[in-house]
């Protein structure tokens, strides 16, 4: 590097500062906002805004075609999206739509809005599909009007034009055609398997709209129109008969329910079969959410519950044999299409559900339908009842052959550990919870059968220049170790872990910049001194919040409690809560100054339990890949100070932690 380089990346000041402005955010990370493999994703952001027009009840129709060009249009026959001039802003709407990041329909979520489900608050969709298009063109069918607007690379190019149209007026709609940016995806090639079965999903979760699907290129069209429920569906995937007749059944709030908004709930359908492939699907708002998320995890506790119930009921138990969640779903296949109002999920891409209040949404209607089910079908409900006993022994007998070829090597344990009771590797959990306090709110919210906590005094010790055989000199790391049941070893070396006791060993500090501190001395202990565990993905960090947000009962929702993991979230949250009219006196927030000072039932929503905390894996580059550890030498060596600090200058503000 010239002087007159290292003098311009040295030169930090305020002309430094970038901010990026309309769409430039998208442009320039891509890959914060939507999947970068192909241009389904953004395709999908098209296709979720005419399906939330047939959810709104204004649209039965939705053609997607495939063109010759290699562009792709969707059409509805919605309302179409407004064209005139913003009351604010004073452009058209439909452009504000497709250039401004957080604006949309769908933050009106109160009495008379235009959307009162849809597929949540991020308002980020169509602006993300004009961002990454080379070419966008937008067609509108209102009041009696045809109205387009085209736009290049994110910008207007030909402005608003609006015509007389021959056609009727009642015969609204919209229609987006896009020309996908081959420099921002890996592969302009969308998987047609994956966009036809997305499609024919579509049309199953809304009984009565048409979707088309049209390719010029191959002369091909499609359509789908069921009638029928979910259960058809489901059966079309398997490739075998289920065990026992499909369980199908659905349930919504209504106007007189005191803890939910009416229409939220749920429709489902689930069978089991003894072998073959599994097909589980689940949707929010018409969302398709691969990842899962809190609404699953209603139907898995519904389910559970109910034939849990059953079983005691009918004496269908087997002595010895405590069955799990996971025993009862194993076989299962099921498809869920929750309808939640306010949905919120884990990043722009919306695989996953958190909304935790949904959790309890879809359980409250699953259970007792479940248990009408099994009760008016008892044959069916003993078959059921014998598989999942036998899924339950089989995993209990697995679990004793593991403890016993372990066993006579195992050293004493910790005093302070408080282990779980369990033998099953695979599902428990070691938690290295910063101080005493906060280990004593852990024990009482953790689920004892498979979760285990070791509390840890103070700083652990900054174990990068120090010999692997002088670490057992510190007893914080000895007990570590012994809990863990995996010997230290070197960067890159295959130890054996056979007597590993946890599949997953989480790392549970503050969230301030002490936990932080915290966290990167254990991580640095990791990657030095146990990296095996590392690279097989056993370490992992727990995201407690930082803020507590408290509002009270409005209308039909009662008193909530919302947790916030750093302030961008408290900010959004804040906004959110004022435009659902909450006044700044009504929004109380709390700042957790540490895990100590959450009660147990806190600590376990958000950090304990698996359907509602955060925990996120931690990962390393690959073998024989120095660069981590170039950078762990700088940040943690012990004369790397001048290092560490052109460091901070130079990349300081570019820095996103691999986690």
């Amino acid at each position: 590097m010239s002087l007159e380089q290292d003098n311009k990346v040295n030169d930090y000041s305020e002309k430094s500062i970038r901010i990026l402005k309309g769409l430039q955010p998208v442009k320039q990370r891509p890959g914060m906002y939507t999947l970068t493999d192909c241009p389904l994703h953004i395709i999908q952001e098209v296709i979720d805004n005419a399906t939330d027009e047939v959810l709104a009840n204004f649209a039965n129709r939705i053609i997607l075609t495939e063109h010759a060009d290699g562009s792709i249009s969707v059409e509805d026959n919605g309302r179409g999206i407004p064209v005139g001039i913003h009351p604010e802003e004073k452009v058209p709407v439909v452009e504000i739509v497709f250039t401004r990041l957080h604006a949309g329909g769908k933050f009106d979520k109160g009495a008379g809005g235009a959307y009162s489900f849809s597929g949540g608050l991020h308002g980020v969709g169509v602006s993300v599909t004009n961002a990454l298009s080379s070419r966008l063109e937008v067609t509108v069918w209102r009041d009696g009007l045809e109205s387009s607007i085209t736009f290049e690379d994110g910008f207007v190019t030909v402005p608003l034009n609006s015509v007389k149209t021959p056609r009727p007026k009642k015969a609204t709609g919209t229609r987006v055609r896009c020309w996908p940016d081959g420099k921002y995806f890996d592969t302009l090639t969308i998987p047609k398997n994956q966009l036809i079965r997305l499609l024919r999903s579509k049309a199953v979760l809304l009984p009565g709209c048409e979707v088309v699907y049209r390719n010029e290129k191959d002369n091909i069209e499609q359509v789908w129109k069921y009638e029928g429920g979910l259960k058809e569906y489901l059966t079309e995937q398997l490739d075998r008969p289920p065990l026992v007749q499909p369980f199908e059944a659905q349930g919504f709030a209504g106007a007189d329910d005191d803890t939910f908004s009416q229409g939220e709930g749920a429709g489902w359908v689930v069978c089991w079969t003894d072998e073959g492939q599994l097909e589980r699907e689940s949707y929010v708002n018409l969302i398709p959410t691969p990842l899962g998320g809190t609404h699953e995890a209603g139907l898995r506790d519904g389910v559970f519950q109910a034939m849990r119930s059953f079983m005691e009921t009918h004496g269908l138990g087997a002595k010895g044999i405590k069955m799990i969640v996971d025993d009862v779903f194993a076989r299962a296949s099921f498809v869920l299409n929750a309808k939640v109002l306010d949905p919120q999920f884990q990043g722009q891409t919306k695989e996953k559900l958190i909304s935790r209040d949904a959790l309890k949404l879809v359980s409250s209607f699953v259970r007792p339908q479940m248990e009408f089910w099994l009760n008016s079908h008892v044959e069916e409900g003993r078959k059921l009842a014998e598989m999942f006993i036998k899924q339950a022994q089989a995993r209990q007998h697995s679990a004793q052959k593991i403890e016993k070829r372990k066993g006579s090597s195992v050293a004493v344990l910790p005093g302070k550990l408080t282990d779980c009771t369990s033998g099953d590797i695979s599902r428990n959990e070691l938690f290295l919870v910063e101080g005493d306090s906060a280990g004593g709110s852990a024990k009482k919210g953790r689920d004892k059968e498979y979760q285990a906590i070791l509390p840890l005094r103070g700083k652990v010790l900054n174990t990068w220049e120090v010999d692997q055989n002088l670490l057992f000199g510190n007893k914080e790391i000895h007990d570590i170790s012994v809990s863990i049941g995996v010997d230290p070893h070197k960067i890159g070396e295959k130890p054996d872990i056979s007597n590993l006791r946890y599949g997953k060993i989480c790392i549970m500090a503050d969230a301030d910049v002490d936990g932080s501190h915290i966290e990167v001395l254990l991580l640095t202990l990791f990657y030095k001194h146990f990296s095996y565990l590392m690279e097989t993905g056993h370490i992992y960090i727990s995201m407690p919040p930082l803020f507590k947000v408290s509002v009270p009962n409005k209308g039909k929702k009662k008193e909530r409690r919302i947790y916030c993991l750093n302030e961008e979230e408290l900010k959004k949250t804040v906004e959110k809560l004022k435009k659902e009219k909450f006044t700044d006196a009504q929004i109380v927030i709390s700042r957790f100054k540490g895990l100590g000072e959450m009660d147990w039932e806190e600590l376990k929503e958000t950090s304990l339990d698996p359907e509602t905390r955060r925990l996120l894996p931690v990962k390393v580059g690959l073998p024989g890949d120095d660069l981590t550890g170039k950078a762990m030498q700088i940040l943690m060596g012990n004369k790397e100070a001048d290092a560490r600090k052109q460091w901070i200058e130079r990349h300081g503000d570019q820095f996103e932690p691999d986690i």
